[in-house]
């Protein structure tokens, strides 16, 4: 059985082949260097998307278009969460396959009164966003990506520290002489959430008045006054502004070939993107399937999947009625059976074994490194609370389509039982009746400013996907 054999899935694969995991290693590694939001993410999609022929659901509505297998439309939500579907041969009531997985990540966001001076630096006020360390967030080059809408209407995009001309900004942590009351502390108190505060520079502004006579240069706040100037000589912004961007505060820099070998990858943001960029070339490469194909590329997994653009809001299956009516008069009966008979493969990440955490994980059931995709058959706490846990016959059936089509797979737990957990969409989308698992990577350092995953199950991965689409 694929899923169960000694050794790393390397020692099996060719030259030629290791090439194909090393080229879809770096076509990845280049999608999560350039795009660390949820919104760049989407924009990035939606452009691949039209390459390939796609079209948007809103402009097929419009005209009235009919739609008919092979066809292929997309939904976007305002840049924030990304629906694509290939419409199937069979009836929509039989089911689609469907792979789910989140594009927003663990970082900081600007406060909505964000920019402040004290003692001669300008700051930025952050509000963590996600399951984070707080500790692992200081003492690294950090850069902002987001978007700042004006009251005209405007929406100017954001991206500062990426460009090795670009400066960064950072998080000063305190210098280890001083630090003997801090190290007493436990680690989830050693930094505050009101202590991640983003240094942005300390240049005050003079003006040419002001250099002339000193005495007359009573101002306050220079130096923020100077930032203010540099964003609205660059941006056009005033710092009212602020109040209405999306500015989000995220590691500086591309990911990176990891280990010696090369044989890994360390990035911001492979929870989950790993899953979604997978996810999302599977579905490029299926064309004419039985069964209608649906990618969903949500945000706000991370703080529970809540707000419009999570997957617990309704436009997820707004877009699904709007594709019945584009097909057939809309009825909910037909909505209703297209959505129980679907199977899902939630696509999301898990917990590695670790030599460095070895206590951790369970032996007999961590997901290892170079083993495969995973497939999780539930999540969860303790016992097993707010968990989905995937039936018998549908796990049976995903091992048939992965040994059939040579997809080296492994099984796992999200850690020991009392030791924590975590969760992902699926639950949401099993509450519709339908066949839901979670079947992704193992990572090291989830939820770390900078994560680690195994080339190899990252290539197994997308093949994973592929055969689901195709024979699920």
């Amino acid at each position: 059985m694929e899923g169960k054999k000694e050794g790393s899935i390397w020692e099996k694969y060719s030259d030629a082949e290791k090439k194909d995991v090393f080229s879809y290693g770096e076509r990845y590694r280049n999608f999560i260097s350039e795009n660390k939001t949820e919104r760049e993410c989407v924009v990035s999609m939606v452009k691949a998307l039209k390459e390939n022929g796609y079209i948007d659901l809103e402009d097929a509505i419009k005209i009235g278009k009919p739609l008919k297998p092979g066809d292929r439309v997309y939904a976007n939500y305002n840049d924030k969460a990304l629906m694509m579907y290939c419409i199937g041969k069979k009836s929509l009531c039989e089911g689609m396959n469907i792979l789910g997985a989140h594009i927003d990540s663990p970082r900081l966001d600007l406060k909505p009164n964000p920019l402040y001076e004290d003692s001669d630096f300008a700051m930025f006020k952050t509000h963590y966003y996600g399951g984070v360390k707080k500790y692992q967030w200081v003492s690294m080059p950090l850069a902002l990506h987001g978007v700042i809408a004006k009251k005209n209407g405007e929406v100017v995009n954001v991206v500062i520290g990426e460009d090795m001309n670009d400066p960064v900004v950072g998080i000063s942590d305190l210098l280890i002489h001083l630090s003997s009351e801090q190290m007493e502390k436990k680690l989830r108190t050693a930094i505050g959430g009101e202590d991640l505060n983003v240094c942005l520079g300390t240049l005050p502004l003079i003006k040419d008045d002001d250099k002339k006579d000193a005495k007359k240069d009573k101002k306050k706040d220079k130096v923020k006054a100077n930032i203010l100037e540099l964003f609205k000589e660059k941006y056009g912004i005033e710092e009212e502004d602020f109040v209405s961007a999306e500015i989000e505060v995220v590691p500086a820099g591309a990911a990176r070939d990891y280990g010696i070998d090369r044989s890994m990858i360390v990035g911001y943001g492979q929870d989950d993107r790993v899953c979604a960029y997978a996810s999302f070339e599977a579905h490029l490469e299926v064309k004419n399937p039985e069964k209608t194909t649906v990618g969903v590329f949500v945000d706000k997994e991370e703080i529970g999947s809540m707000g419009a653009s999570g997957m617990k809001s309704k436009y997820f299956e707004n877009t699904l009625a709007e594709l019945i009516n584009l097909q057939d008069k809309y009825s909910d009966i037909i909505l209703r059976r297209t959505l129980a008979n679907s199977r899902m493969l939630s696509s999301d990440v898990t917990a590695g074994h670790d030599p460095n955490f070895p206590t951790v994980l369970e032996k007999n059931n961590a997901p290892k490194f170079g083993k495969g995709v995973v497939l999780l058959r539930y999540t969860g706490r303790a016992g097993k609370s707010g968990s989905n846990e995937s039936n018998a016959e549908y796990v049976a059936q995903l091992r048939k389509i992965m040994e059939d089509n040579k997809v080296t797979w492994q099984t796992g737990e999200l850690g020991k039982i009392d030791l924590g957990g975590g969760g992902t969409i699926a639950y949401i989308l099993a509450d519709y009746g339908m066949d839901v698992i979670d079947c992704g990577v193992p990572v090291h350092s989830m939820h770390a400013p900078w994560e680690i995953a195994s080339k190899i199950d990252i290539f197994e991965m997308r093949k994973a996907y592929v055969a689901f689409l195709i024979n699920a």
